[in-house]
């Protein structure tokens, strides 16, 4: 059975959502995925559509949501529907409200030297099989600083500083380049690697994202099996009480 993914787009449009929104489209149909693209906010609307799917890809940068709508994709993504995404487009959204931020992992809040810095992103050993067979690899782009939550499970890092500026009085700091949290039941993914199209487009950054929307929808069946099976003791137990 195909599942059902929803790549909703806009913001700055130095980003190139537009385009980045397309090759995710075409990854996750490759992976057999019924794919509904929105540039609209409004698609956010729905809390029982958004229930109904296994996963949402947000690529929107900084934007003003209403709240419902934030509390619409919070719900769905705590009933098992994964979340999943890069860059600006999650992780530097909507700068003006905590609870998305809270939910997907963290925030962006610098990249030093802007566009065009050469870094490098190391691979991490973790419990996690997401980036098995990856080496570390070189980007020239954006390197992102990040305000993250604790509890994420990074999977690769970046080290800090590359250029020179204020926060390189401090000593080198490995800053999360692509990590997992549980929001509930949903799975969340985040990778901070896709500032522009040919990016997302290096081989190594669209596999990356290729695991995560994978490892992000699963969220929605291993939910539907814990219900499955609380169903089944709460009616053995009533059995058993009679």
């Amino acid at each position: 059975m195909k599942k059902n993914a929803l790549i909703v787009w806009g913001g700055w449009d130095g980003h190139e959502p537009e385009q980045i929104a397309q090759i995710f489209k075409g990854i996750l149909e490759e992976e057999n995925f019924n794919v509904e693209v929105s540039d609209s906010l409004d698609s956010y609307a729905d809390p029982e559509k958004l229930k109904s799917l296994d996963l949402i890809v947000p690529h929107w940068t900084m934007g003003e949501i209403q709240k419902k709508y934030v509390l619409n994709i919070s719900e769905a993504v705590m009933s098992g529907v994964g979340i999943a995404g890069c860059h600006g487009g999650m992780c530097d959204s909507f700068r003006n409200n905590v609870d998305w931020q809270f939910m997907t992992g963290g925030n962006w809040v610098a990249h030093p030297g802007n566009d065009g810095v050469q870094y490098m992103v190391n691979i991490k050993h973790s419990t996690s099989p997401l980036l098995e067979g990856l080496s570390d690899f070189k980007v020239v782009s954006e390197q992102y600083y990040l305000h993250f939550d604790p509890a994420v499970e990074v999977l690769a890092t970046t080290r800090f500083p590359v250029v020179d500026g204020p926060h390189a009085a401090n000593k080198a700091v490995d800053m999360p380049v692509v990590w997992t949290k549980r929001w509930g039941q949903g799975n969340v993914f985040y990778s901070s690697l896709g500032h522009k199209a040919n990016i997302v487009s290096m081989s190594e950054v669209s596999l990356i994202m290729r695991r995560g929307f994978l490892w992000a929808a699963e969220g929605k069946q291993r939910a539907e099996s814990l219900a499955v099976a609380a169903n089944a003791r709460s009616y053995t137990g009533m059995g058993d009480s009679q």
